[in-house]
């Protein structure tokens, strides 16, 4: 059976001492939803944001908001509702799955059953339609430079 495991995302990796803390929250802000930017009460829907946020990274191979420090960000994203730029080439579906994790109003995200759905068919962009058990695909060696 196939299952998948989600984490908080908001505490999923310290970057530069940016950690944000408070009695109630914890994380880095480039990664939080803007409720919990505003210290309101959240839920899934907030890390189905932060899930966005990842998404983002791994479709850009960038850091979410560099350029800009921790309380510049949460006045962005928890009180101007802005959002990071998708760039023009990012797969149209994943730029669709990575929009819809940051709606405003959090009752419109999917939830992690519906973005599971969603990302089984982006499978084609990582993962060979057909693959013969006959002939599986080749170890490939990665080179590793010892020297400095």
């Amino acid at each position: 059976m196939d299952q998948t495991a989600v984490c908080d995302f908001g505490l999923s990796r310290l970057k530069h001492s940016t950690f944000l803390s408070s009695k109630s929250i914890a994380g880095i802000p480039e990664w939080m939803a803007p409720k919990v930017l505003r210290n309101e009460p959240s839920n899934e829907k907030c890390d189905v944001y932060s899930f966005g946020v990842i998404l983002w990274e791994l479709a850009t191979l960038r850091m979410p908001w560099s350029g800009m420090n921790p309380m510049q960000v949460v006045g962005a994203v928890g009180f101007q509702d802005r959002r990071l730029e998708i760039p023009k080439e990012v797969d149209p579906l994943v730029a669709k799955i990575i929009w819809q994790c940051w709606q405003k109003d959090p009752n419109l995200r999917p939830s992690f059953v519906d973005l599971t759905t969603a990302l089984k068919s982006l499978q084609r962009l990582v993962v060979p339609a057909y693959q013969d058990a006959q002939n599986p695909p080749l170890a490939q060696e990665i080179p590793v430079n010892t020297t400095p």
